[in-house]
């Protein structure tokens, strides 16, 4: 199944399987953080009003606020 991070709950996994088209800049960041297509990670947290989520990518915690998750196009692990 392909979808958006807000489409998982805590505890799920998943894998990045590319971009949506949008901020170059916001691409940019993702990619420096180690959010690479084919990396796979856990959805850790999520705070009460869903921003920001917390995601567990290669033994590191990353926050990742809405707009910047939903750069991201992902496949449920």
């Amino acid at each position: 199944m392909r979808g958006l991070i807000r489409d998982l709950h805590p505890g799920d996994r998943g894998r990045i399987t590319g971009f949506v088209a949008g901020d170059r800049d916001y691409r940019r960041r993702l990619l420096a953080m180690g959010l690479t297509p084919g990396v796979e990670f856990e959805l850790a947290r999520v705070a009460p009003l869903g921003d920001p989520v917390e995601i567990r990518v290669r033994g590191t915690g990353v926050s990742l606020r809405k707009v910047e998750a939903d750069m991201l196009t992902i496949e449920r692990c």
